[in-house]
């Protein structure tokens, strides 16, 4: 019920703007979001850098309706892979990209005008040494951000998909990236979605997870486990072993902010970390998606606002 709630908060413009007018709320914003601009952004991933992880970047920002926005997304991504060069963090470090910011959902040439920002966003990652991963938004929009990860692939092979496995039609997903394949971040999803779509059960999901877990490791891909929860992080350590990948051939994600402790042990185990690092001025539905996740950020937010 809380995670309902939640999402259906992260589209109410009402309740975006008590949240974000709201005085104690920078408390919270600031243990999820490395900051509001991208020098922000790029001391987070020095510091992360420095201790041994590895860093994906996501400008904060979605459904961009008009084409100036678009421009300037595509050239916040620009500024910040540019920025991670000059202070010699390119290399290894990847960004994330959300097409929805990029235009995709302009009335007219919304899905062309998104996958040329990319396209020029991957030109320069592949000048940096950077890499780049397109995240999955709602069901509405897989076939759109697989289609276009597809042409990216074409000439930047190393550009990533995002599947997530509250979604019924994933196992096909994978099946579809794995051929040529694909790097794969997995995630359980972040979207409240239609039963007829998706899985709605917590249980479902996890057995979905699992099982898709299996199949990357057992694939060409390049899995990217992205979780915080410790039984499915050994799942994926024993499902690699069975499928001889070496640490370098799949890693674990994690968000900034979330189980940093459990970061650490990733790490120490000689496990590939990448710290998924937002920052940008438009944090409030990443923030509601991240209170929907897990109840335990909730209780945080609580305490936060009281002040504890």
């Amino acid at each position: 019920m809380i995670s309902a709630l939640l999402d259906r908060a992260s589209r109410s413009s009402r309740s975006r703007h008590l949240v974000e007018t709201f005085p104690l709320t920078r408390r919270v914003v600031d243990r999820f979001v490395a900051g509001e601009t991208s020098r922000d952004a790029v001391e987070v991933a020095a510091a992360l850098a420095a201790s041994g992880m590895r860093v994906s970047i996501d400008v904060l920002g979605e459904d961009v309706v008009d084409g100036g926005g678009a421009r300037r997304t595509g050239q916040a991504y620009v500024d910040l892979l540019q920025l991670l060069d000059e202070r010699g963090l390119a290399s290894g470090a990847d960004v994330s990209l959300k097409l929805s910011a990029l235009g995709r959902a302009l009335p007219q040439g919304g899905e062309a005008m998104a996958a040329e920002h990319a396209h020029g966003i991957c030109e320069v990652a592949a000048s940096v040494g950077s890499t780049v991963t397109l995240d999955m938004e709602d069901h509405t929009t897989v076939d759109s951000t697989l289609r276009i990860g597809e042409q990216l692939r074409a000439t930047f092979p190393w550009v990533a998909t995002v599947l997530q496995s509250n979604l019924r039609r994933t196992d096909g997903d994978i099946a579809a990236v794995a051929d040529p394949p694909a790097r794969v971040r997995l995630v359980k999803g972040a979207y409240r979605e239609p039963g007829t779509v998706a899985h709605e059960r917590k249980r479902d999901v996890d057995r979905a997870y699992a099982r898709q877990i299996e199949a990357l490791m057992a694939s060409g891909c390049h899995p990217m486990i992205a979780t915080h929860d410790p039984a499915m992080l050994e799942h994926a350590r024993a499902s690699a072993a069975r499928h001889g990948r070496a640490p370098g051939d799949w890693e674990v994600q994690m968000l900034f902010g979330v189980r940093t402790d459990l970061q650490r042990q990733v790490r120490d185990r000689g496990d590939t970390m990448r710290v998924y690092v937002p920052f940008g001025t438009d944090w409030y539905g990443y923030l509601m998606r991240r209170l929907a996740e897990r109840p335990a950020n909730v209780v945080f937010f609580l305490r936060a606002l009281a002040g504890r």
